[in-house]
């Protein structure tokens, strides 16, 4: 059986970069802006569970995130 994401739109987006659909939050989630997290950087170093991951954005304006 397939578990099941409730989502909700949170709020439409308008800003030029972003022309995709509206942002949706998943229930219960924290929602930031990346601008936010990456703080006008690039990378960004997370420590989860005693490991370090690893999260960037690409020249493509992706995120990859690597262990």
């Amino acid at each position: 059986m397939k578990p099941t994401v409730r989502s909700r739109i949170v709020a439409k987006t308008t800003t030029p970069m972003d022309k995709a659909a509206p942002r949706v939050a998943i229930s219960g989630a924290h929602l930031t802006c990346s601008s936010t997290l990456f703080g006008g950087g690039r990378e960004l170093l997370i420590e989860h569970a005693g490991c370090w991951y690893r999260l960037r954005i690409t020249q493509n304006n992706k995120l990859i995130l690597t262990k």
